[in-house]
């Protein structure tokens, strides 16, 4: 019985705490993908440029720094028509729906996580990812519920109290 009451608290817990399975990139990783872009110049090859790229642009949308987040997501926008490979494409719209469930557009992240499963629909990472999706578009949807019913509940309140103050 206490493991069952162990177990209650531990999933309300987790409900407000808003705790979510996709990583934290900090801002020292960043610097980092920024110097080895800036290093390779025009030496280096369009492959290595390419992966680069994609090293800080990973890196900028799992920032916590929302400046970050959006710089990710143009850059990962800008490069997305230019994208030939489908391995290369799944990975863009999967790291842009990173950022758009970072930026709290969970519908916006939803849909490119859709995009990237049609080419990828066996895709672990991005299955697990649409879950983490859902389940906070559902938390929103009841927190929502929760908020909208205590706001009635206070009107009402109100009401009846002016109501009793009259008779």
């Amino acid at each position: 019985m206490d493991a069952k009451i162990a177990s209650f608290f531990e999933s309300v817990g987790s409900f407000f705490s808003g705790g979510d399975s996709i990583p934290w990139c900090d801002r020292d990783i960043i610097v980092g993908c920024e110097t080895e872009i800036a290093e390779s110049g025009s030496g280096a090859s369009d492959k290595s440029k390419n992966e680069s790229i994609m090293r800080l642009s990973w890196a900028l949308v799992h920032s916590r720094h929302s400046e970050d987040v959006q710089r990710g997501m143009a850059m990962l926008e800008a490069s997305l028509n230019n994208t030939n490979s489908p391995l290369e494409k799944r990975e863009k719209l999967y790291l842009l729906a990173v950022g758009h469930y970072r930026s709290g557009d969970y519908s916006r992240s939803r849909q490119l996580i859709d995009r990237c499963l049609e080419i990828a629909p066996d895709w672990r990472q991005a299955l697990t990812l649409k879950k983490v999706i859902e389940d906070k578009i559902a938390k929103d949807g009841v927190i929502g519920i929760g908020i909208a019913a205590t706001a009635v509940g206070v009107v009402v309140g109100g009401i009846a109290a002016a109501l009793a103050r009259r008779g």
